[in-house]
């Protein structure tokens, strides 16, 4: 595992635990000499994720289409920058350059963009572990909802087990490295989407 997407809010959120966390997790991917991918902003969670490895010597890339450059929230200390058009460019990129994915706390954008990696799976399209980094219990009340509907009959049991649901950092990157181990076959076709 190379390369982690990670989409978090681009706000920090009221409890000072997510930047935190989020600082935390910088840390060790920069430790593991694991990529960050991500929305390429330098606010909230995705400003401290991104400070967090380099401070640590790590790596971090960007994705970010230009309204949000031109609305100066890009991070211009990251070592690469990708600048896209449309939102979609943003998440095929991420896509295909992520051996994993990685939903922090965020808003509307986090669960859109994560959703979509887990739908892209679902459909066959990629074959790439998601976790949810679960701090403060922030997605507890999302996997009720979740297993609602494996309950309800609209998801597969085995579709919501192969989501990975972890409060620790140092055990989610276990845990999705164990996965990327165990789907090291994965494929891309984005010509699908």
């Amino acid at each position: 595992m190379r390369s982690i997407g990670v989409f978090c809010g681009a706000n920090s959120g009221l409890n000072e635990v997510y930047s935190q966390a989020a600082a935390q997790l910088g840390e060790l991917m920069a430790q593991q000499s694991i990529k960050l991918v991500y929305g390429g902003g330098n606010v909230g969670l995705m400003g401290v994720i991104a400070d967090a490895v380099l401070a640590s010597g790590g790596t971090a890339v960007g994705v970010i289409p230009q309204s949000l450059v031109d609305r100066e929230v890009a991070h211009r200390g990251i070592q690469e920058l990708v600048v896209v058009q449309t939102m979609h460019e943003r998440k095929a990129i991420m896509a295909a350059r992520s051996d994993a994915f990685v939903a922090m706390p965020g808003g509307f954008g986090t669960f859109d963009e994560i959703c979509e990696i887990i739908t892209w799976n679902q459909l066959g399209i990629i074959k790439k572990p998601v976790a949810f980094f679960n701090i403060n219990g922030y997605y507890d009340r999302f996997f009720e909802m979740i297993d609602h509907t494996v309950a309800e009959g609209f998801v597969k049991k085995d579709q919501r087990e192969n989501i990975i649901v972890e409060s620790d950092p140092a055990v989610l990157l276990e845990k999705l490295r164990a996965y990327s181990d165990a789907t090291s076959d994965y494929w891309v076709d984005f010509k699908r989407i």
